[in-house]
């Protein structure tokens, strides 16, 4: 296989059981249902830590939560670390990338978060010929209203549309609206329309003959839970499910249904933008050899257990979407075969024959997807702060918990509602030393 071109959909905060596959869910997503047709999607795909810096610096870097030196969102990522775009930069790829990356977040002083009005803070740094980084959607606005001017690109091209005190105004009042709202922006200043349009010309505009890759990384369906009316009234009357074990009372079955109806938005607009950069592939000629690959950093709680956001180790939480299509890649394949994200950092550096990164524990998934191998990884670990989980083929187990340490059944309980760490103190230590195994490597 010659150099492939590397599409890679990043998006923030896509719980990995929220795809069209899941019959329980009327889902809308043509163009990622197309892509898992002729691809991979991995069932069990889990993030190496549920929080926005670690995940992407964990996947930037190639390494585990415990080796990748961003422990939290209160920590810039390393100029000094390797990542493996500076990887393909120097196996001849033309790097490029949009959207949120959250490679220097640092959220302990507002006044700090800055992107360059031009959003080329850091890229050329961590490997990129080209792009444009943008905010996130609280750290714009938090940035907006502190420093009292734009830090970023996104804020800037708002308040050139006289928009960024409406933007900022919403996000100020989003708790008295339950984590949800129908913004008054117009579709074509909704965030995620807007970097995309910012990624297709990047992409329209690489040479032929020249190996690319382009990340983007789409701001939702992180919340707050914020969609424009065209995509509210796209989904009204729509019904989801309700949470899981919903223990919140302020919560209605009415706010639970919005909520989900608005993250389904989201997920369906994403979907819409997916597809227009395949038409631009397309278009291009380059589709046979260019490897596309959709995940997520994180999932989402959406109610499940009264919790929403990440951060935790439950699965709505951990798990994310992984679908990869392309050269070589089996087709209409659902494997579930244990990854973690960040194996994508060698996958990607093995597809284009650049130098592996020094100290690197991801692990390609390629004997995977050409059919080599049905198994990938025998456990997962993943982590934040003081908790590590660590999965297997049918348990989770959780340390450093206050209550002491978690073992759920993942195929008698996928709802991770009771601890059976007593009866099975043989699966506890097994995956103790797992767990203990990966922080040696520190």
């Amino acid at each position: 296989m010659s150099q492939p071109n590397i599409l890679f959909f990043f998006p923030d905060q896509h719980r990995g059981d929220w795809l069209a596959s899941n019959p329980a869910l009327p889902l809308r997503t043509p163009n990622l249902d197309g892509l898992s047709a002729r691809g991979v999607t991995f069932s069990r795909a889990y993030c190496t830590s549920p929080l926005c810096a670690p995940s992407r610096a964990s996947l930037a870097a190639g390494k585990s939560y415990d080796r990748c030196r961003v422990p939290d969102n209160g920590i810039d990522y390393p100029l000094d670390q390797p990542t493996y775009y500076q990887a393909l930069r120097e196996a001849g790829y033309r790097v490029a990338g949009v959207g949120k990356f959250d490679l220097h977040k640092n959220t302990s002083d507002p006044t700090r978060l800055n992107w360059n009005l031009d959003g080329s803070r850091s890229l050329e740094e961590w490997g990129f010929t080209e792009g444009i980084d943008n905010e996130g959607k609280f750290d714009g606005s938090t940035s907006y209203r502190v420093n009292g001017a734009p830090r970023g690109p996104y804020l800037s091209f708002l308040e050139a549309r006289g928009l960024a005190d409406t933007y900022v105004q919403e996000h100020a009042s989003v708790r008295e609206r339950r984590g949800a709202y129908v913004t008054a922006l117009p579709d074509d200043a909704y965030c995620d329309n807007w970097l995309s349009e910012n990624g297709l010309r990047f992409l329209r505009g690489f040479p032929q003959g020249k190996p690319w890759h382009m990340v983007v990384n789409f701001t939702g369906p992180h919340a707050p839970m914020d969609v424009t009316q065209s995509m509210h009234d796209a989904w009204a009357g729509v019904d989801f499910p309700p949470p899981h074990r919903n223990e919140q009372a302020h919560y209605s079955g009415e706010d639970h249904q919005r909520n989900r109806r608005h993250y389904a938005a989201m997920i369906e607009n994403i979907d819409r933008q997916v597809g227009r950069f395949l038409d631009v592939v397309r278009d291009r000629g380059e589709l046979a050899n260019t490897l596309v690959v959709y995940c997520s950093d994180h999932g989402e709680m959406l109610g499940d257990h009264g919790k929403w956001g990440k951060c935790t180790y439950r699965e709505p939480s951990v798990r994310v979407p992984l679908i990869v299509a392309g050269p070589e890649v089996r087709r209409g394949l659902v494997s579930d075969a244990l990854v973690a994200i960040h194996d994508l950092a060698a996958t990607f550096t093995d597809s284009a024959g650049a130098t592996p990164m020094p100290e690197m524990d991801a692990v390609s998934l390629w004997p995977v997807l050409r059919g080599e191998s049905e198994e990938h990884r025998a456990v997962v670990v993943s982590g934040l702060r003081g908790w590590r989980a660590a999965v297997d083929r049918s348990h989770k187990l959780v340390t450093g918990l206050t209550e002491g340490a978690v073992l759920h059944d993942l195929c008698a309980d996928p709802n991770e509602d009771t601890n059976v760490a007593e009866i099975h103190p043989d699966v506890v230590a097994r995956l103790s030393n797992a767990i203990e195994v990966a922080k040696e490597h520190v």
